[in-house]
């Protein structure tokens, strides 16, 4: 082939690095693949969420909300947190109900915004991790 051995003996071996990264490139791509994409596994949500005692409060039109709560956490560490700012997510729920009138609630909407207030403003309270979705589980509203 090639009359030079020292040449053969180069290309041989920049022929086996060059398969050698491509076989690491595709492992790593592999196994290392972005996976936050995919959708969690009805496992994965039970597994990182927590349940939240009924709160009571009033609205700002004198009624009142009663409402259970799960909170869906990005990890077992934001579920761990979540956990022991029990208080501080009481607070924020009463905060937000008690801005709120009946009128508010009419229809499937007003309560995805409630949850969606409630889920921003755990957020900004959260170190590690973060807040995914905010169920409601219980809803009574009392005007």
């Amino acid at each position: 082939m090639f009359r030079n051995k020292l040449l053969n003996i180069m290309i041989i071996i920049l022929l086996g690095i060059s398969l050698i990264g491509v076989v690491a490139l595709v492992t790593v791509d592999k196994f290392y693949a972005d996976k936050s994409t995919e959708e969690p596994t009805i496992d994965e949500i039970i597994k990182y969420s927590v349940d939240f005692e009924e709160i009571t409060t009033n609205l700002q039109s004198g009624g009142y909300v009663r409402l259970k709560m799960k909170v869906q956490t990005d990890s077992k560490k934001a579920t761990e947190e979540l956990l022991k700012r029990d208080f501080q997510v009481q607070n924020i729920v009463i905060h937000e109900i008690a801005n709120k009138t009946a009128s508010d609630f009419e229809g499937g909407e007003g309560l995805n915004q409630l949850e969606e207030e409630i889920k921003l403003k755990l957020n900004e309270v959260m170190q590690d991790g973060e807040i995914v979705k905010v169920y409601t589980t219980s809803f009574l509203l009392q005007n």
